[in-house]
């Protein structure tokens, strides 16, 4: 499967690619951008099919076994996510830029199975500011925040595998540098 049109835009965990995906689909409503699924129970204020997809184990493995994702990965050991293929594949198949917010492992997958996408690192303006905002978001238990902390790490070091890398200093700059990607 190949084809123009598609952005991936991964980065570390609490680095704002929710507020970044949010602001850039509020105000460019001309770029499609896809909703996982995930196997995690929704968070105060996530609403059903905006945020996410939110599935049962059992419906989640009904879409891998139907080859109905075009990536999906455990993150953080604990729950399951992945991009549903068809929506994906008709907004870009209709010439609409589309726009995938996926984790590391997710984003290598989409590599391998669209490999003329555009990757995209969203990186955080220093690790300080990645950890006050994650303990800032008060949503993770102590023990979470330190899990997702080891996998930031791990994933600020493959920020070298994307082809761009925009910094989310600040949000209105960080949604203009991508808009102007995903429209390349």
């Amino acid at each position: 499967m190949s084809g123009p049109g598609l952005t991936v835009l991964s980065g570390p965990t609490a680095v704002g690619k929710g507020t970044v995906v949010g602001r850039l689909a509020a105000d460019h409503p001309e770029i499609f951008v896809s909703v996982s699924a995930t196997t995690r129970p929704a968070r105060p204020g996530e609403v059903e099919g905006r945020h996410y997809l939110f599935v049962s184990e059992d419906e989640f493995d009904a879409l891998v076994a139907e080859d109905a994702l075009l990536e999906w990965a455990v993150v953080h050991g604990a729950h399951r996510y992945g991009t549903p293929r068809a929506p994906v594949v008709a907004a870009v198949g209709a010439g609409r830029p589309a726009l995938l917010e996926i984790d590391l492992q997710g984003a290598r997958q989409v590599r391998q199975a669209w490999p003329d996408a555009r990757f995209v690192f969203l990186a955080p303006p220093s690790w300080e500011e990645l950890v006050r905002r994650l303990v800032g978001r008060g949503t993770e238990s102590a023990a979470e925040r330190e899990r997702r902390l080891q996998t930031a790490r791990d994933e600020l070091a493959s920020s070298s595998e994307f082809d761009h890398v925009v910094v989310n200093g600040e949000v209105t700059q960080a949604v203009q540098d991508l808009v102007g990607l995903a429209r390349l």
